[in-house]
């Protein structure tokens, strides 16, 4: 019985995660068909639209957005609409949120030492987290709001979207060789099935 236990969690272990990003991807397509293939229904003649367009179109939009925003007049009109957005209340909320998160997965550096060990006091202990602001970054309200010798670090917890902010002295962690997108993935499925990558 024991064995035929553990070969149904093997089993869903191998399954599920593939089950779960295919139907993801799946929701996503979805999503972004169900947003443009309207108007590609008023630029083109019902017959000549196909399957798949709308995701097309999606992409290249998205990597035309990405290339116009180096352009120094484009991306100031880029960050003028963000602006915009930030000052929209409730909406600004979202918005800085959903980004920040991206911004954190994709490896944005928040700081001179993006990832650390946070050592526990009195403890051998240590704790992966990620900088989000260094005290001497007056440009922020949270910078504003710690001394030069401090740090925010966020510390992600394992198979779930939460976490901790701290703050606490430069002296207190180690930096870590690794990108916060990289940390992030490391501590969310607790470390397990995580294979080394080349350097670059």
């Amino acid at each position: 019985m024991k064995k035929l236990t553990r070969d149904l969690l093997t089993g869903l272990s191998l399954l599920l995660p593939v089950v779960l990003s295919i139907q993801l991807l799946i929701w996503l397509v979805t999503t972004v068909e169900g947003w443009l293939k309207p108007l590609w229904e008023l630029l083109l003649p019902p017959a000549w639209y196909l399957p798949g367009m709308a995701i097309v179109s999606f992409l290249l939009l998205a990597l035309v957005v990405g290339v116009s925003f180096r352009v120094r007049v484009i991306g100031a009109l880029w960050q003028y609409s963000h602006d915009l957005l930030d000052r929209i209340p409730v909406l600004n909320y979202v918005y800085n949120t959903i980004k920040d998160f991206f911004d954190l997965i994709g490896g944005q550096d928040f700081g001179d030492q993006s990832v650390v060990w946070v050592k526990m006091p009195d403890s051998p202990y240590k704790l992966l987290g990620v900088v989000t602001k260094q005290g001497d970054d007056k440009n922020s309200r949270l910078g504003q709001m710690i001394s030069d010798d401090e740090i925010a670090v966020y510390l992600p917890m394992s198979y779930q979207v939460g976490g901790y902010m701290v703050v606490l002295p430069k002296a207190n962690v180690e930096p870590v060789d690794m990108n916060a997108g990289d940390a992030l993935r490391l501590i969310m499925s607790a470390g397990l099935g995580q294979k080394q990558k080349g350097k670059r």
